[in-house]
């Protein structure tokens, strides 16, 4: 019956999980309209269960052993469980509580304040690990900070070498090698260690072949960015090529006619229009600017810049989804891990635990059904109320994220994916323009952050009493 209800409780967990940290994470993608809100389900949901189910043993592990100490709860092996069940219970309601108002939040946050609550309780304010809650609060500060630094500076440079000359697409194609670079380096940073690891094994184990351990990484990341490089500049040739010929033959009849409707229709998306709506011829008009009007759900993207933007934010938005599955996912099921091997063995995990494959993909499947069936608001606050965006502002605030999160491992701050993306949509704000800025949103996201551990360790610290007080 423990089993059975803890099992319940991760998936609530993962559940919620995946409604608001997944669903912030896919949100600038949405917004800008890289990828329509069915490509981001599919994507995250393919993309976020291979990351959690093959590569969220080694973190979920880490979670499980060192979420608390568990060398304080040696003598009391259920009074670790216990308050693993009321690490379950506060973070989950108190993601559901954000996901509900549409407030990004930070899921490690709402798992280390249940345990600082419950620890508390438990042991008394020595067993707190203060040094972290301390880095946490910097956390808050710093990390919208940098990332809205970095997305200042990435679109600027963009905006300034791209958006704003006369001649974009000659100038896109200058800079799409740079481009692919790093996008390819920095999400490759964070993802291509991860996958190219079975065929490095592979290769030492059948061919005893010597090969440090960045080599294939490397190897692969550089041929990924050379690709993307000639894919990129053939679209650009390809779509160049189709407009010179339609209006070169625009006047002459018959077929230079025939393909010019082709290419028009071309340009037009698969939505369904309502009655009331006709299509409308498009005319061949100079390329807009990036204050020109958003794209609609009943319009193309504004033109082939933005639409090439898209495509790589639809790239790099494959890489935050697998990443964000092999890492996240242990806050959903490392307390679960727990709870299991102390209800199995009776003593609690000192020198680390093995996570079963059914819980893995118990995680992944939480993940995907809270994002399918919950993640919409969240993914309106981070895609569209703070200010509008087009592929290639979002673009720049994705690879601020991540450019963020590497910095931030480095030096050892923790970091949430949702600060910095918060951090990194109000970057770009700035750069564009201050009073687009929806500064009312900002300070709900704000308001959430600043009470996520205190009100989670509230929660926690008054379930845990409860628990104790009916089972103790």
């Amino acid at each position: 019956m423990l089993t059975i209800f803890v099992t319940l409780l991760a998936l609530y967990v993962a559940f919620n999980l995946g409604a608001n940290d997944v669903a912030n994470a896919m949100g600038t993608s949405v917004g800008s309209k890289a990828v329509t809100l069915r490509q981001a389900l599919i994507i995250a949901g393919v993309l976020e269960f291979t990351g959690a189910v093959l590569f969220g043993q080694e973190v979920s592990e880490t979670l499980a052993t060192k979420i608390a100490n568990p060398a304080l709860f040696v003598a009391a092996p259920q009074m670790l469980l216990t308050g693993m069940v009321t690490v379950l219970i506060a973070s989950g309601v108190w993601l559901q509580i954000a996901t509900s108002r549409g407030l990004p939040v930070s899921s490690s946050h709402a798992v280390v304040g249940a345990i600082a609550g419950f620890s508390w309780v438990a042991l008394g304010v020595n067993a707190i690990d203060w040094s972290s809650i301390k880095l946490i609060t910097l956390g808050w500060i710093v990390t919208p900070l940098i990332s809205g630094a970095i997305a200042a500076l990435f679109y600027s440079q963009i905006k300034r070498w791209i958006l704003d000359q006369p001649n974009q697409i000659a100038q896109l194609k200058e800079w799409i090698p740079w481009l692919s670079a790093l996008l390819l380096g920095i999400f490759g940073v964070i993802v291509l260690p991860s996958l190219s690891q079975p065929l490095t094994n592979f290769l030492i184990e059948q061919f005893n072949l010597n090969i440090p351990a960045h080599d294939m990484p490397i190897f692969t990341g550089a041929v990924a960015a050379v690709g993307l490089t000639f894919y990129s500049l053939r679209e650009l040739e390809d779509k160049g090529d189709r407009e010179t010929r339609g209006q070169g033959d625009k006047g002459a009849g018959g077929q230079g006619d025939k393909e010019d409707k082709e290419d028009k229709e071309e340009s037009f998306p698969d939505y369904p229009l309502p009655i009331t709506h006709s299509r409308l011829p498009i005319t061949h008009s100079p390329l807009p600017t990036p204050h020109s009007p958003l794209p609609t759900p009943y319009s193309p993207l504004p033109n082939p810049i933005e639409r090439l933007f898209g495509k790589f934010q639809l790239l790099s938005a494959c890489f935050v989804a697998f990443a964000h599955g092999s890492n996240d996912v242990g806050n959903a099921i490392a307390p679960m891990a727990a709870i299991v091997y102390i209800n199995t063995t009776g003593t609690v995990p000192i020198n680390g635990i093995t996570i079963p494959i059914w819980i893995l993909i118990l995680g992944g499947v939480g993940i995907v059904a809270g994002l399918a069936i919950w993640g919409k608001k969240v993914i309106a606050t981070i895609g569209e109320s703070i200010i509008s965006l087009q592929p290639s502002s979002g673009f720049c605030a994705e690879l601020a994220t991540a450019t963020t999160i590497l910095l931030a491992s480095r030096l050892g701050l923790p970091v949430s994916t949702s600060h910095a993306l918060v951090g990194g949509v109000v970057g770009i704000g700035l750069v564009q323009n201050l009073k687009s800025i929806q500064f009312q949103t900002l300070k709900g996201i704000a308001g959430a952050w600043l009470i996520t551990v205190p009100l989670s360790a509230a929660l926690s610290a008054a379930i845990f009493t409860l628990l104790s007080a009916k089972f103790w």
